[in-house]
């Protein structure tokens, strides 16, 4: 863990500069800003890039990917220059906290994989750049967006020891729990052998009697 030198109310302020940004839905946005409806009757209903290619616009997806990368990273970048390095790790975790439970949704957001890839780019961009590369293997490999991002989160670890980044253990551990937690009927899903494919269609989620 890095040392705390800013005041609480510093720390609080970081924290909230990072789950409003992270709170932003840019796959609703751009969804809806290109016609392609309402992203939570799509697909899985997930608000994140991989539902977003469900709609068949691949561009759509590649947006999605990278603004929700990138308001991960710019948490961490600027609560780093503004205030340090405490400060860019708590405001990297709530802006992936604001991704999964953004108050604009009612608390029901995305998955996260895409904003913990920015902020670990962000944090450290040998490690982010290990966790991007096992993603990618994966996602080519066996072609599971879900099963990739579980490999990719799951092996945060082993880089922060390959590349000596330390003081990101903690925050790590608390970001990968939180990845596997939010992919948890994912992981049924893989077990059942019944967890679509990057780019396959997923029966729309049902919305009760």
């Amino acid at each position: 863990m890095p040392d705390f030198n800013n005041t609480t109310q510093i720390l609080a302020l970081a924290a909230l500069f990072g789950y409003l940004l992270g709170s932003i839905p840019f796959g609703m946005i751009i969804a809806r800003l290109m016609g392609l409806g309402n992203l939570r009757d799509i697909g899985s209903g997930n608000i994140g890039a991989t539902n977003v290619l469900r709609t068949g616009n691949k561009l759509a997806a590649l947006f999605t990917l990278l603004l929700d990368a990138g308001k991960g990273a710019v948490a961490v970048l600027a609560a780093r220059a503004i205030w340090g390095e405490d400060a860019a790790q708590i405001a990297g975790l709530c802006a992936f906290l604001g991704h999964l439970f953004p108050v604009w949704l009612g608390f029901r957001g995305g998955k996260g994989m895409a904003t913990f890839l920015g902020l670990m780019l962000a944090l450290n961009w040998q490690v982010g750049l290990a966790c991007c590369g096992t993603w990618l293997f994966f996602a080519l490999l066996l072609r599971w967006s879900s099963l990739a991002s579980l490999t990719a989160a799951g092996s945060y670890t082993i880089w922060i020891l390959v590349f000596g980044y330390g003081q990101g253990f903690f925050l790590g551990v608390v970001l990968t729990v939180l990845v596997y937690i939010r992919h948890i009927d994912n992981i049924r899903r893989l077990e059942a052998g019944t967890e679509p494919k990057i780019g396959q269609k997923q029966p729309a989620p049902s919305k009760g009697p």
